[in-house]
């Protein structure tokens, strides 16, 4: 469907362009929903491929639903204060890969299973200031497992995300 030929009342242009419009309109919204799901099946642990025919609105429900379980550190006003944001921001980065990590299959269990435990550990070992009780802003004690950045040693305000 093209442009109308000629060029006569403003009403019948208007008439005759609306559906063209009203199809465009309809593209950007499926795209936008195709792109969403897209984003949010794999942080939910799920696989496309079984979710290949979802409705409009089960992809907007499930958005929501991951919005809304989102820690309340990501609402602007219940954000951190900047001393407890770099414990926050690693206790939410934390809650994230304990739900994608296993479901993602990227590690064998028994590894994903001990990364997690050990990061755990480093979650309850933090003081509410953002330091360490087991070691300063110095390098981290060397362990089996990769482990997170150390806090900063100046106040200025960093967010691990």
């Amino acid at each position: 469907m093209g442009l109308p030929r000629r060029a006569g009342d403003p009403a019948e242009l208007r008439k005759s362009l609306k559906p063209l419009l009203e199809k465009q309109r309809r593209a950007r919204i499926n795209e936008s929903l195709r792109q969403l799901k897209g984003i949010i099946l794999p942080l939910l642990g799920k696989e496309s491929s079984s979710h290949s025919k979802l409705e409009k609105a089960d992809i907007l429900e499930m958005t929501v639903r991951f919005l809304r379980e989102l820690p309340a550190s990501f609402c602007p006003e219940a954000a951190p204060t900047p001393s407890d944001s770099y414990l926050e921001g690693y206790r939410a980065c934390l809650a994230r890969l304990t739900r994608v990590l296993p479901a993602s299959r990227v590690l064998e269990p028994a590894l994903s299973a001990r990364l997690l435990e050990h990061l755990r550990r480093r979650a309850a070992g933090a003081t509410p200031d953002g330091g360490s009780t087991a070691a300063s802003c110095g390098p981290p004690t060397p362990s089996p497992a990769p482990s997170p950045p150390a806090p900063p040693c100046c106040p200025s305000l960093w967010r691990p995300w």
